[in-house]
């Protein structure tokens, strides 16, 4: 049980089974579950490239996230060449603005004919 006052009444049982139903989980119920601060959630919540959508997170997009940020902060710097830059190619790295379970629902609808655009 934590003793921080924000998560007081946040059960883990229910949220290990948010989890595991990859539902979608707010940042009281991410912080429980992630084992961390009230304080350091938020924090996270609001850096640029959290994948949280109107306030909620799926856990498989956090697992995600944390660890294309670990490999980033792993990886040497690429060569120019490796880039493209120098020898006249343009590499274009594809980005995505939704988490990936958004982006999946979205690329799904898309996929059936109902995306709307």
């Amino acid at each position: 049980m934590t003793h921080d006052k924000q998560l007081r009444g946040i059960k883990i049982e229910e949220v290990r089974r948010k989890r595991d139903a990859d539902q979608a989980m707010n940042i009281k119920e991410f912080a429980v579950l992630a084992g961390i601060s009230y304080s350091v959630a938020r924090e996270w919540f609001q850096s640029g490239g959290f994948p949280a959508l109107h306030g909620k997170v799926f856990w498989q997009d956090f697992v995600l996230w944390r660890r294309t940020r670990n490999l980033k902060r792993n990886l040497p710097a690429p060569s120019p060449a490796e880039n493209g830059v120098g020898i006249g190619l343009s590499v274009a790295k594809p980005h995505t603005q939704w988490p990936h379970r958004a982006a999946k629902i979205l690329a799904e609808a898309d996929a059936s004919g109902m995306g709307g655009t």
